[in-house]
């Protein structure tokens, strides 16, 4: 944190970019402007030796710039959702679930994974789907999930995180507080879902209750672009919303790690509805520690000038950004990029 000297690096910190390129000097460029906390791969590498030399760079160009090691991260859930073409694909989760598989199985799953992600020199996978699929309709997350049941889903998410985290790659719950129930794709539009917090407490939140529980303890949980008007009347979705992002995940659940908002650069149900200054400085104020920004360099400079001008004039709450960069230096030094012999990797109990 004393490393932290302007308020361009503290702000860095909570930013999770993508960009656009598969060569060093594509990422150079990023790591330049924005001194981001992570870096997010999209369609940058789809071999795992280019991911890998592109992972070695980025550490490399971090060091040069004196930044803190960003967190090098991909979504890699298996199935239709995995942009390393040439590493064992595991098949979806919902293949997995349907075939009743035991704790130590879906452990082993996440154990697989860790070891290609920390082969190619991932810290983080964007992983595991936790939504409860009770709308068959539901294609966006569809064979994504594990199932419709929610103790299934629970079960078997939080033994992938103790597999993955147990290999030594951070683990990313999504998408809080459950994307299942909607038909609609918030990469297109914002759904708007008439669920009461009973109905969450029973179906949706079950698995991250599971997941953020300390035998588990989820490194991530990533906030969905979902609007529950009857549990925040603000319209607001839950990624901006403090009464998801502080009052239930924080308060209610007691999670106490790194809280992260899906993509706001390339999701219509964000992009549409939203400008990306004053939505960056929302996100943050509402309990928010990343925000996810894929791709497009002026909405990502937008949101990181709002930020910092916000923190200046005391429109944004100094505590408030110190606490997110806590969190976000936290996960770090857990998993080695600060230095010291990193996480201890643990083996799936039989």
């Amino acid at each position: 944190m004393a490393g932290l000297t302007s308020d361009e690096d503290l702000v860095g910190q909570l930013l999770l970019v993508g960009w656009t390129g598969d060569t060093t000097v594509s990422v150079r460029k990023t790591l330049t402007s924005l001194r981001p906390g992570g870096v997010v791969f999209v369609a940058n590498a789809t071999t795992a030796a280019a991911a890998k030399a592109l992972n070695q760079s980025i550490l490399s160009i971090s060091a040069e710039l004196g930044m803190v090691a960003p967190i090098r991260t991909i979504d890699h859930e298996g199935g239709r959702i995995q942009p390393i073409t040439d590493v064992r694909n595991l098949g979806s989760n919902m293949a997995f679930g349907n075939k009743d598989p035991s704790d130590l199985q879906a452990c082993e799953r996440g154990a697989i994974q860790a070891r290609q992600l920390a082969g190619m020199g991932f810290d983080m996978d964007l992983a595991p789907v936790l939504d409860v699929l009770t709308n068959p309709n539901n294609t966006v997350i569809g064979d994504r999930s594990y199932g419709s049941d929610p103790a299934l889903v629970a079960r078997l998410g939080a033994a992938y995180i103790q597999g993955l985290q147990g290999g030594g790659i951070m683990a990313v719950a999504k998408h809080f507080p459950g994307h299942g129930s909607t038909s609609k794709d918030s990469r297109l539009v914002l759904p708007v879902l008439q669920s009461t917090r009973g109905r969450l407490d029973r179906i949706d939140l079950v698995p991250f209750v599971r997941a953020i529980a300390p035998d588990v303890g989820v490194a991530g949980v990533m906030v969905g672009h979902l609007a529950f008007p009857r549990i925040d009347p603000s319209g607001d979705p839950a990624s901006l919303s403090r009464v998801f992002l502080t009052d239930i995940l924080r308060d209610d659940l007691g999670y106490n790690g790194l809280v992260m908002t899906d993509d706001l650069a390339a999701m219509a149900a964000f992009t549409s509805n939203f400008a990306p200054g004053p939505a960056a400085v929302k996100a943050v104020a509402a309990g928010a520690d990343m925000l996810i920004v894929i791709g497009d360099t002026t909405r990502q400079l937008a949101m990181r000038d709002a930020l910092v001008a916000a923190l200046a004039s005391g429109t944004l709450d100094r505590s408030r950004v110190l606490d997110a960069v806590r969190h976000v230096l936290a996960a770090k030094t857990q998993y080695g990029l600060l230095g010291g012999d990193g996480p201890t990797l643990s083996a799936c109990a039989p």
